[in-house]
């Protein structure tokens, strides 16, 4: 009997997943390609320029494999399973910081009946699916949005966590197009990094409180996004106590195009009287398929408001472009140049890094960088 799994949602906690029988089916993905990006360059005086020019794997998404399963317990109850680990093709195991982690991407067991779905383990995250899944570039790529508003560590990387450890997550069936998920995470790290700060340790938790209403519909995708981050002390050399998110995303299929669209809002809580810092970022994209041939674009805006005490504020834009051509349903070619223009002297804001080893960017002011990536992704 042929094979039907559909991804359960917490693997990007979006929806309750159906099966057919028992099975364990085994996936995965497999990308590499070209980039060359120039980094941090300031447009005034020409200081700090990078460049950096390498062949990577995993530019468009990350490479994985993957393992799901079902089994039928009678009475309408499943048990539910799936193991995810991230590679490179240099051998090593760990990809996206996951600190070296087994199944670093994705790890958990659950029930899944009439009420719903709930699992436990390491899970997406309600917004990171919903943000990925607006974004026109998947989240990856150079072009893809988070790019001007995150920088995966610190509190920056709590502005935007894509997975938690240590979570449990209930996703609701869908009524009339319209489902919810609730989750809840203790002992988060600051980002995927296995490192001491991170340590599960009750006395520093960082704890996580989401939700998602989302409604998927004809044409439409959209879903409204909130969660809570209490800041423990794991996270180093900051005074914030919490992060707040609002986030509300989707899409419309109108199948000459289909048009992308995000917002959202954070707000840093501070322990010292100066000040919360806030973050609002905006993102318009666009699809258009031509053929074996899909246009992508988007304008992603983001404006950071820091502590007064600090002076750490600017904004910055990214304007992004791609293309994908599908060889057949499984594999394809991708390219993609995106352009950040920025007023910003805040480490970590553009291309997601300040590591020289990595990325060549550093903080400086009035960063303008490019972006230019060529690849092949292959799925199975």
């Amino acid at each position: 009997m042929q094979k039907k799994i559909i991804a359960l949602a917490v693997a990007g906690l979006a929806s309750t997943a159906a099966f057919a029988q028992s099975n364990v089916t085994i996936y995965g993905s497999v990308d590499a390609g070209y980039t060359y990006r120039w980094d941090a360059e300031n447009k005034l005086t020409g200081a700090n320029s990078k460049t950096r020019s390498s062949i990577d794997t995993g530019n468009s998404a990350g490479n994985r494999l993957g393992f799901k399963g079902v089994e039928d317990l009678g009475n309408g109850l499943k048990a539910v399973f799936l193991l995810e680990q991230g590679f490179n093709f240099d051998g090593s195991s760990a990809t996206n910081n996951q600190g070296g982690r087994t199944y670093g991407r994705q790890a958990y067991v659950g029930l899944a009946g009439n009420f719903g779905t709930a699992v436990a383990g390491r899970l997406y995250t309600p917004y990171w699916n919903l943000t990925a899944g607006a974004d026109p570039f998947g989240a990856g790529t150079v072009a893809e949005m988070r790019n001007v508003f995150s920088s995966g560590s610190g509190v920056d990387g709590l502005l935007d966590p894509v997975r938690v450890d240590n979570a449990v997550a209930y996703i609701s069936p869908s009524f009339g197009g319209v489902n919810v998920t609730l989750a809840y995470a203790n002992a988060v790290g600051v980002s995927d990094a296995a490192t001491a700060e991170n340590a599960n340790n009750n006395a520093r938790n960082n704890t996580v409180y989401a939700g998602l209403v989302q409604y998927v519909g004809g044409p439409v995708n959209v879903g409204f996004n909130v969660h809570r981050i209490a800041i423990g002390s794991a996270v180093p050399n900051t005074t914030a106590k919490s992060v707040d998110n609002f986030t509300l995303a989707g899409t419309f299929d109108a199948k000459v195009a289909k048009l992308h669209a995000m917002a959202q809002y954070n707000v840093v809580d501070s322990s010292l009287a100066q000040g919360d810092a806030t973050t609002s970022a905006y993102m318009l994209g666009v699809t258009v398929p031509v053929g074996k041939i899909s246009l992508k674009s988007s304008v992603t805006y983001s404006d950071y408001n820091g502590e007064a005490k600090s002076g750490l504020r600017g904004q910055a834009t990214q304007y992004a472009f791609g293309a994908d051509y599908a060889l057949s349903k499984r594999t394809n070619f991708y390219t993609a140049y995106s352009l950040i223009d920025a007023n910003v002297a805040r480490a970590g804001t553009i291309m997601g890094t300040t590591d020289a080893s990595n990325n060549g960017l550093a903080a400086t002011a009035n960063p303008f960088q490019q972006g230019f990536t060529l690849g092949l992704r292959h799925q199975f």
